[in-house]
């Protein structure tokens, strides 16, 4: 399988925003769930955001509010908009797909997903 690539991480201050992609190129893009998980330092891998085929969404209460996910089938992209930043959501943020044939399952375990993103680094200053 071809890996989900991130981009759109950087360095920004608390209270800003950020929109990081990931490109999921394959046979079919419309066939994937996607998913977006976030690592900190010394932490496990969290779950942040979902859609499912029929772009049904699903965000963790840590950021439900000011993350948003959103997927254009157009071009293969799955987005996690980032807003109103914390310094809390510092960490790697990570893409992941899963081939599924169920239209409205999202997928909020990170064992559920087939494939993952090398990840982008997320840094919010206070």
């Amino acid at each position: 399988q071809v890996q989900p690539e991130e981009s759109g991480g950087g360095l920004v201050q608390a209270g800003g925003s950020l929109r990081l992609s990931c490109v999921a190129s394959g046979v079919i893009f419309s066939s994937y769930a996607m998913g977006w998980f976030r690592q900190a330092p010394g932490k496990e891998r969290d779950f942040v955001a979902a859609i499912s085929r029929a772009d049904t969404t699903a965000v963790a209460d840590s950021v439900k509010g000011r993350f948003f996910i959103s997927r254009d089938k157009g071009n293969g992209t799955v987005y996690l908009q980032m807003n109103m930043l914390k310094p809390e959501d510092t960490a790697v943020y990570y893409c992941a797909k899963k081939v599924t044939l169920s239209t409205a399952t999202y997928y909020l375990n990170s064992n559920d997903y087939d494939s993952w993103g090398q990840g982008t680094q997320v840094t919010v200053s206070s």
